[in-house]
C-alpha cells in the first residue's frame, strides 16, 4: 500500500523568505505539513517539502509512495538527474558544483529508504490539493503560517482524489498563445514565440516556463516565477 503525498514550495523573492506545504495520506490518516526559511529559494522549498513528505510517509510506516508536485526540478532530478550526479561526486556535465546538494544528498538517501512514484502536476489549475499545499508553503512564506490539519481522513475538506483538471489542461495547449515566459537561473524572460523560449530552456536543470493565453496571464505567470 503507498502513501499518497502532496507538495509544493514558494518563496518570495529568489532567494529570499520561503515555505513549503505538504499532505501526507497514509491510510485513513491525513497529516499536513508546513515550514519556512528566512533565506532560500523556490527550487529548495519544492525540494524540502517532498522530502519532508516522504520521511513522513516512513514514520507513518510507508515503504512506497506517489508524489504530486508541479516541480519539474525536483521530478527530474529525483527521477533521472541525481543518479548521474552521485557518480560524478555532485558535478555537473560542465564540471561546475550541483545547485542545492545538501538537499539532493538527503534525497537520495529517503528515496533509497521509501520507493517513490513521481507525477508532475500543473501547478494553479484547480487541483484542490495541490491548491491547498500552495497555501500552506505561502503562509509559511509570508510568516503568517495557517493551521495545519492532522487526523483521519473523513474529517478532511480537502479533495486528494480529484486530478481531473490535469487531464482538461491538455486542450488548453491548443489555444494560441499570447507570450511565452522562462525562468532560468533566477532570471524571469518574456519571448513571443516558443522557438525563442525553448532555445533559452533547452537542455538546462534549474529552469521553469510556461506560455500565457493573454495579458493578464502573463502578468499572473510572471507573479508565480517571482516568488
Amino acid at each position: 500500500m503507498q502513501a499518497k503525498i502532496f507538495s509544493d514550495g514558494s518563496s518570495r523573492g529568489n532567494p529570499g523568505p520561503g515555505g513549503f506545504g505538504v499532505i501526507v495520506l497514509a491510510g485513513d490518516k491525513v497529516v499536513e505539513l508546513g515550514d519556512r526559511d528566512n533565506q532560500t529559494t523556490n527550487n529548495r522549498m519544492e525540494m524540502l517539502g517532498a522530502i519532508r513528505g516522504i520521511q513522513k510517509a516512513k514514520e507513518l510506516g510507508f515503504s512506497e509512495a506517489l508524489l504530486y508536485t508541479d516541480s519539474a526540478y525536483v521530478v527530474n532530478g529525483s527521477s533521472k538527474w541525481m543518479f548521474t550526479w552521485v557518480k560524478s561526486g555532485w558535478q555537473t556535465k560542465t564540471k561546475e558544483p550541483v545547485l542545492n546538494q545538501d538537499l539532493w544528498e538527503v534525497m537520495f538517501d529517503v528515496t533509497d529508504e521509501v520507493k517513490v512514484t513521481w507525477k508532475l502536476i500543473p501547478g494553479h489549475s484547480g487541483i484542490k490539493a495541490n491548491e491547498r499545499c500552495d497555501e500552506i508553503a505561502t503562509s509559511f512564506a509570508d510568516n503568517s503560517p495557517t493551521d495545519l490539519f492532522d487526523g483521519e481522513v473523513a474529517s478532511y475538506s480537502v479533495d486528494l482524489e480529484n486530478l481531473s483538471i490535469v487531464h482538461a489542461k491538455k486542450s488548453s495547449s491548443k489555444t494560441k498563445a499570447y507570450s511565452y515566459i522562462s525562468k532560468v537561473d533566477g532570471k524571469i524572460l518574456v519571448h513571443k514565440s516558443w522557438a525563442e523560449c525553448e532555445a533559452r530552456v533547452k537542455g538546462k536543470s534549474d529552469v521553469r516556463f510556461k506560455k500565457s493565453k493573454n495579458k493578464s496571464d502573463e502578468e499572473a505567470i510572471i507573479k508565480e516565477f517571482s516568488r
